[in-house]
């Protein structure tokens, strides 16, 4: 009886292993050290900076800035609206407009970017984009691009262009092919509405449409490596008239100066970082 006993035990022991509950334990092990080792890092959130303001310098109330770039001591500008789209060269001290190239009526101006001796001038909707000679804003050629055009700029050797969304197109600057693209992101997801752009030491400036804040990118990976907080730049006496949102960035980096402005401001500032501490 014993020994049949003992026979029966048996089987139903080998019988529970069968059916994987002899294992239970061990499993469940295996299965959470799999879960961890699968587990991606998370995202480090970027870093956030402040300014001080180093001048203040003029800027036409008039003008609805949707480029900025500094080159040989000279700001170029690029305005928008339907009617009132401009390309112009300003004296940085005074405010002077000392040249200026209206657009057709019909287009809205975006984003610019002087590269080499030309001057690269988007529109938003009408997916051309006008190539100028630098000095003498004479038109040299004309070429299209299937999305919006928002902000431009580039690195040496590619043009970055964005178009309100997440993505930032590199193009050939000669030919305008697509070469590349990125999604900037940061710990929360895409970041979207980039619009007017700079090259700043390596990394992609954004302006965020919308927002009093410019991202700092870095170009191969899209990664968010910073943000610029630029709340409180506008004083109550400069907005008694009204203006628009934040934006235009440009770099001089001869003499390493940083300059913002917005749409319809009364003034462009030359700003400082200041690094969280």
């Amino acid at each position: 009886m014993w020994h049949s006993l003992r026979i029966y035990v048996l089987l139903g022991v080998l019988l529970l292993e069968s059916l994987g509950f002899g294992a239970c334990s061990n499993s469940t092990s295996s299965h959470d050290d799999a879960a961890t080792a699968s587990a991606p890092p998370a995202a480090e959130t970027a870093p956030v900076f402040t300014f001080t303001v180093v001048n203040t310098y003029p800027h036409d109330r008039k003008a609805f800035t949707q480029g900025l770039v500094i080159a040989d001591g000279m700001l170029y500008e690029g305005t928008g609206l339907r009617g009132q789209s401009t390309l112009r060269r300003v004296d940085l001290t005074t405010g002077h407009v000392v040249q200026l190239h209206a657009l057709p009526a019909h287009v809205f101006g975006e984003g610019i970017t002087v590269y080499r001796d030309t001057i690269i001038q988007l529109t938003w909707q009408s997916r051309v984009g006008f190539v100028y000679d630098t000095y003498s804003f004479a038109l040299l050629q004309e070429f299209t691009y299937p999305t919006e055009g928002w902000g431009i700029t580039h690195d040496g050797s590619h043009l970055i262009m964005s178009d309100g969304t997440a993505t930032l197109y590199f193009r050939h600057p000669e030919t305008f092919a697509e070469v590349g693209r990125i999604v900037v992101h940061d710990d929360t997801g895409p970041v979207t509405r980039l619009n007017e752009l700079e090259y700043i030491q390596g990394e992609i400036y954004a302006n965020v449409w919308q927002t009093e804040r410019i991202a700092k990118i870095d170009p191969q990976t899209g990664r968010v490596t910073g943000w610029i907080d630029l709340r409180g730049l506008l004083q109550p006496e400069d907005v008694l008239r009204p203006v628009d949102v934040l934006n235009g960035i440009a770099y001089d980096a001869e003499h390493d100066r940083l300059f913002v402005t917005g749409k319809l401001w009364p003034k462009l500032f030359e700003i400082r970082l200041v690094a969280p501490e």
